[in-house]
């Protein structure tokens, strides 16, 4: 029928329904009708026409274009459909690929792509399509060295993996350094672990009679041949190699090169067949299992035979594999592959996957550069893994950008499983992926529920790397990975003693261990830091790596100078203070006389008796006051016993009802049995324990001083005894709604030495300081040391911290630091020395640094 016979049909019945609506006759209704059907007769045959001129127009194309379609048909409608009567066929449907909505097909059609979604009136029920593309396994550039290293695979005694099983397998694979680097036995030992679930690999299949790794291999499928069983051995029927099939093994051969990633144990006629280009990737599946393996031996394997052993396998089969291993129990789902075409239908499917709980893991790919590939690009989906070497380098082949990196594995001279009984070592991003996968099978054996974000978030916890690598998260650590899922890895850091006491020259020692909590074991290195200045510091060793679970220590060293001192002269008592000039001079001028009278003759002893007399009383006194005369005595308790040096408080101004910390301190360590101090209050109002006891070595402790609601302002004595020195120390307590008020100034160190070292003072309020904050004024007396003008205490705080500052000094000089607040001024002392070690308090700052993570502990030493 010509166009202008269908356009008069209608126009006329256009026509006809216009003079109707104007009150004209009506045609009959069985007229219209006819014309109507006589319509869309046209039309049919119009569309007919129209695929017609599609297919004479693609006769020049390929025979058969194949493509992945999404339809809303059924398959039994798409095929009709494919096969319109009278008309030569659009397109074949091959199959359906298993996705859940049964709406994903593979056809093949001598169509392209565009003449496919362009059929007038869609006539397959097309939703999207897309090409089935082809992928490949094999590298365009060798990835193995030359010469091949001979250490690679040189310890083939027979050991059993797991432990506690009966099943064999080489040293070389069980204890090689990319295990090590992971943590894969750390791991598996700390949480007791050796994975559950089921692992899937998409792949060339698997050696299902390999001795290693028999009793966890699932039957899985083979979609090159449609058939149950994953084995890739099926690549190599007819037999190929001369010695027949499987060819023997050769023990004692050397590694040899079979492809452009591996290297492995088999004889030369072996390696000349499966190094042709049939067999490109033969053996790729069985090493990614063997790695799987390694890392959780008793997670259970499904091989899913998507690629041939040429290394090629069609988009549609890869798609197929993913659906059947959701759909089959698979709980962690590895895909060694990439490709840098994008596919709607890949998303789809990974997407699928994660929505069932399902854990995937990519290679990152080959190409050494940053770009996008896939399916590790999908990273809501999938974790890509890149490679790096045994020192943590990115490897020189490795795709890197966090694009397409989630985390990097140990992916050179990589140890697995080879077809025919063997062992191999490979090289790519395919060997780095399954140890990501054998983690998640790891995770999957302490939390079941786990899914693709919660062991993204897990495997996240790894050893961080030079961010220009462009690893993302950096390198794996199963130990890290597995306890992160109870709490982040990190560490902590400590020191004992907490606090010591030497003099100036000494040195002390401080053991200061780094404590792993949920996993961490990384290396961590230690740094140090003495204030004020005058005193240096050192760590030895200087790292220490952590295993997950158990503490590592170091020692710190504190380390001080000695201060120009006079020599005691011989003839002062041992306990008699300082002399001074004066009685140095009068002792000294007594022995000469002394000295003159005893050398003096016979005769003149004889004739001036009383003489004699006088001398003999001189040489007694002076030698009773040189040997510690005059009625003075040692120190109680002895030579070298300490006695209280001072009780102090902090804050020295509570509010009724709340609590102050007293400290008593000792002149020197307390005896090995301890030093227990009295303790007593002269007011009901603020209450002490009755003793507090220093520990051995130390010099202080600490006790509470707790008190009572007070309607008035109320001074409390508190008393420290021991060895018979008492000392005292006040206490203000004050009602709750008293103002607050300046309640004290303290300086630490209270000994500097000028130019070198700063002071930090603390200026504490007795209470809270109002909604506006408090400001402090400060003054100095000494321009050998300086003070800001001010200081201000933050609203709702109770103290604030300001730095002094000083210059250079030739002699020792006294500074009086004021504080003053609403009317009340306090004052405290500083010292500033000249070089050397002065005495003071110093606090030694210890930190260890691992990564982005850094922790400090702090011990304090008092330099007499």
């Amino acid at each position: 029928m010509p166009p202008s016979f269908e356009l008069s049909i209608a126009e006329n019945y256009v026509s006809a329904r216009a003079n109707a609506r104007k009150g004209k006759s009506m045609p009959s209704r069985d007229l219209l009708e006819r014309v109507w059907q006589g319509c869309c007769a046209m039309k049919r045959r119009m569309w007919l026409a129209g695929v017609l001129v599609a297919l004479l127009c693609a006769a020049p194309t390929r025979a058969a274009n194949s493509f992945i379609v999404r339809s809303t048909l059924s398959a039994q409608a798409l095929q009709t459909a494919c096969n319109p009567p009278l008309l030569p066929s659009i397109c074949t449907v091959v199959g359906g690929l298993g996705d859940p909505l049964g709406q994903l097909f593979v056809i093949t059609s001598p169509l392209d792509l565009n003449g496919l979604l362009n059929l007038v009136g869609n006539p397959l029920g097309i939703v999207d399509a897309e090409v089935n593309q082809l992928l490949n396994l094999v590298d365009l550039s060798s990835l193995v060295p030359s010469p091949i290293p001979t250490t690679i695979l040189s310890d083939r005694t027979s050991s059993f993996y797991p432990a506690g099983s009966t099943t064999p397998a080489w040293n070389s694979y069980v204890n090689q350094p990319a295990a090590s680097i992971v943590g894969v036995q750390n791991a598996q030992k700390t949480f007791n672990v050796m994975g559950t679930g089921i692992v899937a690999d998409i792949d060339t299949g698997v050696d299902q009679t390999h001795p290693a790794l028999q009793g966890v291999l699932l039957p899985g499928y083979d979609f090159t041949r449609s058939q149950p069983g994953g084995s890739e051995l099926n690549d190599t029927s007819p037999c190929p190699f001369t010695s027949g099939c499987p060819p023997p093994p050769c023990p004692n051969c050397s590694p040899v090169k079979v492809n452009q990633s591996t290297a492995a144990v088999v004889d030369q006629s072996t390696a000349a067949v499966v190094d042709g280009s049939p067999y490109a990737a033969f053996g790729h599946g069985t090493m990614v299992m063997g790695i799987i393996h390694l890392v959780a031996p008793t997670a259970m394997l499904m091989p899913l035979k998507a690629f041939h052993s040429d290394g090629t396998a069609s988009l549609s089969d890869i798609l197929r594999a993913i659906y059947y291993g959701v759909q089959n129990g698979a709980n962690v789902i590895n895909m060694s592959f990439d490709t840098k075409t994008s596919s709607v239908e890949l998303q789809r499917a990974l997407d699928y996957a994660n929505q069932q709980g399902v854990i995937c893991a990519a290679s990152a790919g080959n190409d050494g550069m940053q770009e996008i590939v896939y399916p590790a690009a999908l990273q809501s989906d999938v974790m890509g893994v890149a490679s790096t070497s045994d020192q943590d380098a990115r490897s020189s082949f490795s795709n890197y950008g966090n694009a397409i990196v989630w985390v990097a594995a140990p992916g050179e001279a990589i140890v697995s499983t080879y077809p025919f009984d063997t062992y191999a070592a490979g090289w790519g991003t395919s060997f780095s992926a399954p140890f990501v996968s054998g983690g998640a099978a790891l995770l999957h054996s302490l939390q079941t529920a786990i899914g693709q974000s919660g062991a993204a978030a897990a495997v996240a916890n790894a050893v961080p790397l030079d961010s220009s690598l462009g690893l993302n998260h950096g390198r794996l650590d199963l130990v890290m990975t597995l306890g992160s899922l109870s709490g982040t890895p990190d560490y902590s850091v400590s020191a004992l003693p907490a606090s010591g006491t030497i003099n100036a020259g000494q040195q002390a020692n401080f053991i200061v261990s780094a404590a792993p909590a949920h996993g961490f074991d990384q290396t961590v290195k230690w740094t140090c830091s003495v204030a004020p200045a005058g005193a240096t510091c050192g760590v030895s060793p200087s790292s220490v790596t952590l295993d997950g679970s158990n503490p590592a220590t170091t020692t710190a060293t504190l380390m001080t100078f000695a201060r120009g001192e006079l020599v005691t002269p011989l003839a002062f008592p041992r306990y008699a203070p300082p002399p001074q000039l004066r009685l140095v001079l009068v002792t000294s001028l007594a022995w000469v006389m002394v000295l003159l009278i005893v050398c003096g003759s016979a005769y003149h002893m004889q004739r001036r008796p009383g003489l004699a007399t006088a001398a003999g009383v001189l040489a007694v006194a002076l030698c009773a006051y040189s040997c510690g005369g005059y009625g003075s005595s040692a120190p109680p308790g002895g030579p070298g016993s300490p006695t209280l040096s001072s009780v102090g408080l902090n804050p020295m101004t509570v509010t009724g009802g709340s609590s102050s910390t007293g400290t008593v301190t000792l002149d020197a360590p307390a005896p090995t049995y301890g030093a227990t101090v009295s303790l007593s209050s002269n007011a009901s109002a603020g209450t002490v324990p009755a003793s507090v006891a220093v520990a051995s070595g130390a010099t202080s402790a600490t006790f509470t001083v707790n008190t009572t609601a007070v309607t008035a302002s109320t001074p409390v004595t508190i008393t420290a005894v021991f060895g018979g020195v008492t000392k005292t120390a006040s206490l203000t307590i004050v009602p709750a709604q008293a103002a607050t008020t300046l309640s004290s100034l303290t300086l630490n160190p209270t000994s500097v030495t000028g130019g070198t070292q700063s002071s930090t003072g603390t200026v504490t309020l007795s209470g809270p300081a109002p909604t506006a904050g408090a400001q402090v004024m400060l003054s100095s007396d000494n321009a050998s040391a300086s003070v800001p003008a001010s200081v201000t205490v933050a609203a709702g705080a109770s103290s604030v911290n300001f730095t002094v500052s000083t210059i250079a000094v030739s002699a020792s000089t006294p500074v009086t630091i004021t504080a003053s607040y609403s009317g009340v001024s306090k004052t405290a002392s500083l010292t500033v020395a000249p070089p050397g070690t002065a005495a003071g308090t110093y606090t030694l700052t210890i930190t260890g640094t691992s990564g982005n993570l850094s922790h400090s502990t702090m011990v304090q030493v008092k330099v007499n």
